[in-house]
């Protein structure tokens, strides 16, 4: 693992010492200094690393000595030094791991209603609201860019775009069906209906990252129905882009004029045409990668919420919870950051780590 470090840390030194010469280049500086603040937390944890190796080997080697009590200490410091050695390998082998270049990026979220008509719909607006409060607890911010919402406060679908560093990372995890096993309000027999969603999780791309023809573009304008949430302008003049090569629609009406409208619709556009392009390339590497969103049938689902035995179960990771209004609050780290642990597994796996 000490030779994979070795070329990071000759890179460090290398920069510092470029830093010093770089004089008035402020945009050379200032990669410089980003490219070094990527990599200087590994270079401080492999430095550690290092010191807790001598003074292991040091103790040992008193493990030899005559003298008792230099022994007792010994053999103390080293049931000290073990696990901290541990973690530290553990730790190091997540940082050499290649970072996702999106992970920092802004999230456009959508929510669909799938199997279960209205109930379906009801459940993407709790699906939603759920998201809105994790959010929240993130100190992230939420625009609502499209909705199609039916009278009784359900979706059809919403999309939204979520603001804050480190969005992706997390919310990437939620891609999928999700399933909801509950009594519709709507159910005079107290039935137990089963419906379900669908959530795609796409990081913003930007402009030069997928360049799109406008001969691949179609728009039609026209106006709001205002029925897409409480900042929908009722007058404002909406947007549907059709992607003519894969038949793609995008349509925004949140904005106050069309041509926000249109960057916004673009912005949506180019992050489901960069995932699908994602999504292809990792195909080829891992037949295993399911897609960014299924049909929206009941037998496909990542999580299940049963509202009757206040259960939540992520058949993923086989975690189930017992506090399900807990978790409709927004309170899914519990899932992300075992579905984050159980991934970097996979990844460490796949590349020798």
């Amino acid at each position: 693992m000490l030779e994979k470090i070795v070329g990071i840390e000759e890179r460090y030194e290398e920069i510092n010492q470029l830093l010093l010469e770089v004089g008035d280049n402020y945009q050379r500086a200032a990669e410089l200094s980003k490219e070094r603040a990527d990599i200087e937390p590994l270079v401080h944890k492999a430095a550690e690393y290092r010191q807790v190796l001598q003074q292991l080997e040091e103790a040992r080697h008193l493990l030899d000595t005559e003298d008792e009590e230099l022994r007792e200490l010994a053999e103390s410091e080293i049931s000290e030094l073990e696990p901290r050695k541990e973690a530290l390998e553990a730790k190091i082998k997540s940082m050499l791991l290649p970072k996702d270049p999106r992970d920092d990026r802004n999230v456009i979220l959508e929510i669909r209603a799938g199997t279960g008509g209205d109930e379906a719909a009801l459940f993407a607006a709790d699906l939603f609201r759920m998201y809105i409060r994790y959010a929240e607890r993130n100190n992230w911010n939420v625009e609502i860019l499209d909705a199609n919402e039916i009278g009784i406060g359900g979706y059809k679908e919403i999309t939204a775009m979520i603001k804050g560093r480190g969005a992706y990372s997390r919310l990437k995890y939620e891609s999928g069906v999700h399933r909801v096993q509950r009594v519709p309000a709507t159910e005079a027999q107290g039935r137990i209906h089963t419906s379900a969603a669908t959530v795609a999780v796409l990081a913003e791309v930007d402009e030069v990252e997928i360049d799109i023809p406008d001969s691949d573009i179609r728009m039609d304008v026209y106006k709001s129905a205002g029925a897409g949430g409480q900042n929908v302008q009722k007058n404002s003049t909406a947007i549907r882009l059709t992607h003519l090569p894969t038949g793609m629609v995008v349509q925004c009406q949140d904005e106050r004029s069309q041509l926000q409208n249109r960057l916004r619709a673009m912005g949506i556009l180019r992050a489901r045409l960069y995932e699908m392009e994602q999504e292809k390339r990792q195909e080829k590497i891992d037949d295993d990668r399911r897609g960014q969103v299924g049909s929206g049938d009941r037998s496909e689902k990542i999580r299940t919420y049963n509202y009757p035995q206040s259960r939540v179960t992520d058949h993923r990771i086989n975690l189930t919870t017992h506090n399900l209004q807990t978790v409709m609050y927004g309170n899914l780290d519990e899932f992300i950051d075992e579905l984050a642990t159980q991934d970097e597994a996979r990844r460490m796996a796949a590349v020798g780590v």
